[in-house]
């Protein structure tokens, strides 16, 4: 890092601190040169996720798609303030570790997995629509599904 005082590329660490929930670490240099203190933030770089779709169309990853689809699910169902993010967090740190592409299959039945766990009805709610269920007897089938998981 160079110095904003001097242009100095010499620098010590002085102080570091852990901040948005250990996701970015400050810290505190010292220009070796002039003795100029300045704060710099180490973040981890995330690749870009891309999600296949069956189309076979490439799109960017959106948190904010799973949480509307969780939303639309649930609607009327008592959910806590801020489970719907933390599902869509949790689908998204999971398809990283699968690499930087998957498919819009795999984030579909990774929603309904957590939603299995978290509310029944709107697991078979986001099934009826991710699955595009035609006929009463799909429901039944899901449901078996679901109680045979617990």
């Amino acid at each position: 890092m160079r110095c904003a005082a001097c242009g100095g590329v010499e620098s010590k660490v002085v102080d570091s601190r852990s901040v948005d929930d250990a996701a970015t670490i400050r810290r505190r240099r010292q220009c070796m040169s002039c003795e100029h203190r300045f704060t710099t933030f180490e973040r981890l770089e995330e690749l870009p996720l891309t999600v296949v779709k069956r189309s076979g169309e490439r799109s960017p990853f959106d948190r904010n798609n799973i949480v509307a689809g969780l939303k639309a699910s649930a609607i009327g169902r008592p959910f806590e303030e801020g489970v719907f993010e933390r599902i869509a967090c949790d689908v998204e740190d999971e398809a990283r570790l699968i690499g930087s592409e998957v498919s819009s299959e795999w984030i579909g039945i990774a929603v309904l997995e957590h939603l299995r766990n978290t509310d029944i009805v709107a697991a078979l709610r986001f099934a009826s629509v991710y699955k595009g269920f035609t006929e009463a007897d799909d429901f039944e089938r899901e449901l078996r599904l679901i109680k045979r998981d617990d």
